[in-house]
């Protein structure tokens, strides 16, 4: 999310949280709810929301882009690239201001003078031209409904608008709009979650007041519509959950209660630039881990629900920000900051909602798009995957006579690492390890696990670097890392980079995330594909 002053100063966020579900090929009655750190739906399945935001709650108080591509045609394009899920936000005055609800889509844009906008909207969603703003939002949803797409920004310090009792924010009001919003989309089925108040901010907020009013609006929010997940912000701009660790929610229901956090690059401002990448890394996940993430080894769910980049892929601070840790639908807006058909840089789409703003930027995502484990995917014993962030794929084999390469992580094998004997084997061919050959030569599978090219450690401070010591066959002290050759996919070990605190150094390349996964996997084993004879062979390793 990008940074907005509020330019209707009492329009107050919250999301719908719309999800399609990967077991059925069509939209039913999905029913969400919480089993310690998950989503599950009714059977107990865990349910990953894999989502976009789509914007609806600025001056037109329209959702972006029906100027630009038919709703459908939108909803289709959240699907065809990946996500299961939209949040998508309004303003709490749609439905509790009169002056703003009793309102057409030509009559808000007319009184905006957004006459291009209109014209474009006529031109692509006719339909929804004289329908009241309320209606055009259930149209929307309805659309993403019918792309089996689940409907699960903003802001200033000083806006008055940015937490409860501010100028513009009346906790009243907001319950008020809470509540009715809930109860119009009770009957919804693609309807799944609600988020109450998003990036709450300011200098008056208090955890007090957080208790009092959050723990108001959650029993309002199920006591209207009891079938959605009720989502819970936290502090300054939604980065801060530290409080709970002391005093955890309050609330008369259970099995519907789930947290969110948002973290951008530009959250710890220009750090990824002036910092050493992989300090600055281990540093704010830490960070992070201690206001938000802890809450999962605590039995609730958390739900990253913005962080993204600059998709022009220029911006060096949000770019090394996304190695170590996509945000918003939107191409472009009516209107934003005073400004007709602002360009959205953050955005997955382009200007004109056509077309992906960089697929290579998406392409990142999609293997965490997929969960690698929890309730009901348990389709083999936990396995380790090697996870190279930069591209979002992971090291895999295609035949025993190929060498190791990146490739999608739906085709890995099952590897296993531990810290303490320091080698990487494949769990289902164990005598099988992975082997470092000398700096630039490819990294390979061997019979020979015991010697240091076959030992690896998690070195530096981001524990994103795996490498071997290869001082006893040198001489030196050197390490190799794994990294990825100039083709971008073959598997290789170079001398390790950005160890000490060089500022300059990118060590992106060299970053592999060891992730443990129990989902299904390749059948073919690399010992399967050995000849029949060495098969039977004893084979020691040393």
């Amino acid at each position: 999310m990008r940074r907005q002053s509020s330019l209707v100063a009492a329009v107050w966020l919250a999301a719908l949280v719309l999800a399609s579900h990967e077991r059925v090929a069509v939209v039913v009655a999905v029913t969400l709810s919480t089993a310690s750190r998950w989503i599950v739906d009714e059977g107990g399945n865990r349910v990953k929301l894999a989502c976009v935001n789509w914007p609806s709650h600025l001056e037109p108080m329209l959702a972006e882009g029906l100027g630009k591509q038919p709703v459908d045609a939108i909803a289709r394009d959240v699907a065809a690239i990946g996500f299961n899920c939209v949040r998508l936000t309004w303003p709490t005055f749609m439905v509790t201001n009169d002056s703003y609800s009793s309102l057409t889509v030509a009559q808000s844009f007319q009184r905006l003078n957004l006459t291009e906008s209109l014209a474009g909207i006529r031109v692509n969603n006719p339909a929804v031209v004289d329908l009241k703003l309320i209606d055009a939002f259930k149209a929307v949803v309805s659309s993403l409904g019918e792309s089996n797409v689940m409907p699960g920004w903003c802001c200033g310090n000083n806006d008055g608008n940015g937490f409860f009792g501010d100028a513009f924010f009346d906790p009243d009001v907001w319950v008020d709009g809470l509540t009715k919003m809930a109860t119009i989309f009770s009957g919804v089925p693609n309807v799944v979650g609600m988020s109450l108040r998003n990036e709450l901010r300011g200098l008056r907020q208090n955890t007090a007041d957080w208790y009092k009013y959050m723990q108001r609006g959650a029993e309002a929010v199920h006591a209207a519509n009891p079938r959605v997940v009720v989502i819970l912000s936290g502090l300054s701009f939604d980065n801060d959950l530290a409080f709970l660790n002391s005093r955890q929610v309050s609330v008369s229901f259970a099995g519907k209660v789930a947290f969110e956090v948002h973290r951008y690059g530009f959250s710890n401002g220009q750090e990824w630039c002036t910092g050493n990448a992989n300090q600055v890394c281990a540093r704010i996940a830490a960070s992070v881990a201690r206001r938000a993430l802890y809450l999962l080894d605590q039995g609730w769910p958390v739900f990253l629900s913005e962080f993204g980049v600059d998709n022009r892929g220029g911006n060096v601070n949000g770019n090394r920000y996304y190695g170590c840790a996509l945000w918003t639908l939107q191409g472009s807006y009516y209107l934003r900051e005073g400004v007709l058909g602002l360009d959205e840089v953050y955005g997955v789409l382009d200007w004109a909602w056509c077309k992906p703003r960089n697929d290579t930027s998406l392409s990142r995502i999609h293997a965490l798009q997929r969960p690698f484990r929890g309730p009901g995917l348990a389709e083999a014993a936990p396995y380790t995957v090697l996870f190279h962030p930069v591209t979002g794929k992971c090291v895999v084999r295609r035949s025993l006579m190929q060498a190791l390469e990146l490739g999608p992580c739906g085709e890995t094998e099952a590897w296993t690492y531990t810290e303490k004997q320091q080698r990487l084997a494949l769990r289902d061919s164990p005598l099988l390890c992975l082997r470092a050959e000398g700096a630039g030569r490819p990294a390979r599978l061997g019979l020979s696990c015991g010697d240091e090219l076959a030992r690896w450690r998690l070195v530096s401070d981001s524990k994103l670097h795996l490498a071997v010591n290869v001082s006893s066959s040198s001489g030196g002290g050197d390490m190799l890392c794994l990294d990825v050759g100039p083709d971008g996919r073959s598997l290789v070990t170079n001398l390790c980079r950005c160890l000490s605190p060089d500022n300059s150094c990118d060590p992106e390349s060299q970053w592999f995330k060891l992730v443990s996964s129990s989902r299904s996997v390749a059948a073919k084993t690399m010992l399967a594909q050995l000849p029949l004879k060495l098969r039977s062979w004893k084979i020691r390793s040393f």
